[in-house]
């Protein structure tokens, strides 16, 4: 396993703006469109799943995701397997809730699977503690702010583009490193 170099994470780290960040408007964030079909290969945010068993993404995401090289985090395994772990077993809904989690993580082509390194799980953390500071983030959006940190940095370096719903922490997620990708939907 290769070690972390904690300076060089430290100074990675300098882009800290130390003050919130303004959530920007729609028209000057990239969005999902007939116009973006085409292009890098994506790595799906796990509400990209979950709106997709709901039935809640929009065709045009489908047309991208069915023309797109689509790759998948164990990030987004990890949290849909904690949504199967959080399910409680007494309510009728469950049986069919973990079955449909269970067919999309088993057609996740294995060769299209990646495991975030060390690297990027503690420059994702990192990053998370800033965004969690400068945001004001509360217990309850720790979490889902280094899952999202994590991705944001694994699908970097993997040279490709976060498809997501959660225009609100990757919107400052770009501002903060313009070099990462982030292509937006709106659930339908």
């Amino acid at each position: 396993m290769a070690g972390l170099d904690f300076e060089a994470a430290r100074r990675w780290a300098q882009f800290d703006p130390r003050t919130t960040l303004a959530r920007r408007r729609d028209d000057a964030l990239p969005f999902v469109d007939a116009a973006s079909i085409g292009g890098q290969g994506l790595l799906l945010d796990t509400c990209v799943y979950i709106d997709q068993m709901q039935d809640r993404s929009p065709q045009v995401l489908d047309e991208l995701i069915a023309r797109r090289q689509v790759n998948h985090s164990t990030v987004a395994i990890q949290e849909l397997m904690h949504t199967v772990g959080v399910l409680d077993p007494s309510d009728r809904r469950t049986a069919g809730a973990i079955a449909e989690i269970g067919r999309h993580i088993k057609a996740m082509p294995p060769h299209r699977v990646f495991a975030p390194d060390v690297e990027v799980l503690a420059r994702g953390a990192l990053l998370s503690g800033i965004l969690c500071r400068v945001q004001g983030y509360g217990r309850d959006g720790r979490l889902r702010a280094l899952q999202a940190c994590v991705l944001f940095l694994q699908a970097q370096k993997l040279g490709l583009v976060v498809l997501t719903a959660n225009v609100g922490d990757y919107d400052v997620l770009l501002q903060l490193i313009p070099a990462g990708r982030a292509l937006f939907y709106r659930r339908t």
